[in-house]
């Protein structure tokens, strides 16, 4: 049996997920700018994605008339630390960071669109509108890394476990 409260829980997730990923790119970017300028275009245009991807959900949770997840302020500390401790360490962190926070919500997205399919077409929706740039900002981040590279061994499976155990705090808040 379908729980038919998950595309709504899962739109909050999501929310707080993309509030996340603000505050991270926006610690980067700051730390970017005194310590590796040559990025700040790029985290610039990540950000921006990821501000109309939370401006996407949260008129979905507007739409529904749910307030934002539980998380969202935890998802926001969280991130804008990573973000900041990323970003004193250079590109190779930053890239690593993005690689696998990345990895970690196209997977969830993926599980998301593939449950959603035939019993949450609005969430869907929203959902599937925002796979394409971040598949994007993976992909971007992935050609710049060398996966033997320590920053990648190191900071690829703490990011991985922290993203995965924020993501399943969430969904059940």
């Amino acid at each position: 049996m379908t729980d038919p409260d998950i595309g709504n829980r899962m739109i909050k997730v999501d929310h707080a997920g993309e509030h996340g990923a603000i505050c991270i790119y926006s610690g980067q970017l700051f730390m970017a700018r005194l310590f590796v300028p040559g990025m700040v275009a790029e985290l610039q245009e990540f950000l921006s994605h990821e501000r109309r991807h939370r401006e996407v959900f949260r008129a979905e949770l507007q739409r529904r008339g749910y307030r934002r997840c539980r998380s969202y302020w935890l998802c926001g500390l969280g991130g804008l630390v990573l973000g900041l401790i990323t970003g004193v360490c250079g590109r190779k962190a930053i890239v690593a960071t993005t690689v696998a926070v990345e990895s970690v919500v196209l997977r969830h997205l993926a599980h998301q669109l593939h449950t959603l399919r035939d019993i949450d077409p609005q969430a869907l929706a929203a959902i599937a509108s925002i796979v394409e740039e971040e598949q994007h900002h993976h992909d971007h981040s992935a050609a710049q890394i060398d996966v033997g590279d320590p920053w990648f061994r190191g900071l690829t499976p703490v990011v991985t476990a922290w993203t995965e155990a924020v993501i399943w705090m969430g969904m059940r808040s």
